[in-house]
């Protein structure tokens, strides 16, 4: 594997966790503030 592939690949794989972590806290967000407008409509 060359030095460029090297890079790329651990770059990929720094950057794996991070990006999950902060796409699954925004997700969770939105749903969540999905959910309480709507229930605050409801009542």
């Amino acid at each position: 594997m060359s030095t460029l592939e090297s890079v790329f690949w651990h770059v990929l794989g720094y950057a794996a966790m991070p990006t999950i972590f902060v796409m699954g806290f925004i997700g969770v967000a939105v749903v969540s503030l999905a959910v309480l407008s709507k229930w605050d409509k409801d009542q």
